[in-house]
């Protein structure tokens, strides 16, 4: 049985039972660790916070390709659960008082998921709106057959970084596997399905400076969400991984702003 990756567990952080909790969720060939720094700001707020780790994630690159965008979702809703379960052995704990964060494909998650359990909110951070080129998935496939990984990126280590020393620190597979590509690419197209459907509040964040998922991609996002429930945030100065790069503490507070606002309002 392979090993999760040292540093790179899930985690699971009890707070006060009588906050919302909240369920982050990292991305596409990432980790927990990714969401740990984001973890330990909102659970210092008060908030219980679990990470989940996404099947075939943070163990070996191969473990992702046995995987379907269908195990991601269920590692989700397996999270949501156990969340779930922890709150309500407070007497204090209200069980659908959880708010979904995620980061990347943990956004395109957070999103679909909002509308399949109740959840109060949605925080997604860098979250795409397809792939870059927009192949089909089937097409996807078909190119696995040949080629089973591909590089993330031709540039340097750490390219796209503004904090090189939190890169020196970040975990996530090196390659991308060609047929889990395919697999995010249908659930891409899910979420978009759903946009329009989704019924509690959102709040967007992406970087104007990520390199690997284009900006435009937050208002492709927005513009589809209920007019009455989205807010969006523009940050600067961060690559992709704005949960870890140099606009972090940026982030974290929007973030605990949006849960603490929405809260308010639904007392």
């Amino acid at each position: 049985m392979p090993q999760t990756i040292p540093t790179a567990e899930p985690f699971f952080l009890p707070g006060d039972a009588s906050k919302p909790a909240c369920l982050l969720v990292h991305g596409f060939t990432g980790t927990p660790k990714e969401m740990r720094w984001m973890g330990d700001y909102l659970h210092a707020q008060g908030h219980t916070c679990l990470g989940v780790r996404l099947a075939g994630h943070a163990t070996r690159p191969k473990d992702m390709i046995r995987s379907q965008w269908t195990d991601w979702t269920a590692s989700v809703e397996d999270g949501y659960n156990i969340l779930r379960g922890a709150l309500s052995l407070s007497k204090r704990g209200v069980t659908d008082n959880i708010f979904l964060v995620g980061l990347s494909m943990g956004g395109v998650l957070s999103l679909l998921m909002s509308t399949r359990v109740n959840v109060k909110g949605v925080v997604a951070m860098s979250t795409p709106f397809t792939l870059p080129a927009n192949y089909p998935a089937w097409g996807i496939r078909l190119f696995s057959f040949f080629q089973t990984y591909r590089k993330k990126s031709k540039g340097a280590p750490g390219e796209g970084w503004f904090d090189k020393d939190a890169f020196q620190g970040h975990v996530s597979y090196p390659l991308n596997p060609i047929r889990s590509a395919a697999e995010l690419q249908t659930m891409f197209g899910r979420m978009r399905l759903v946009l329009p459907k989704i019924q509690v509040p959102v709040l967007l964040i992406h970087s104007k400076d990520d390199p690997y998922v284009p900006p435009d991609s937050m208002p492709n996002i927005y513009e589809r969400l209920n007019p009455s429930l989205r807010e969006m945030l523009w940050v600067t100065g961060s690559g992709h991984v704005v949960t870890r790069d140099a606009a972090r503490q940026q982030v974290f507070e929007a973030a605990a702003a949006f849960i603490q606002k929405v809260e308010s309002k639904s007392n």
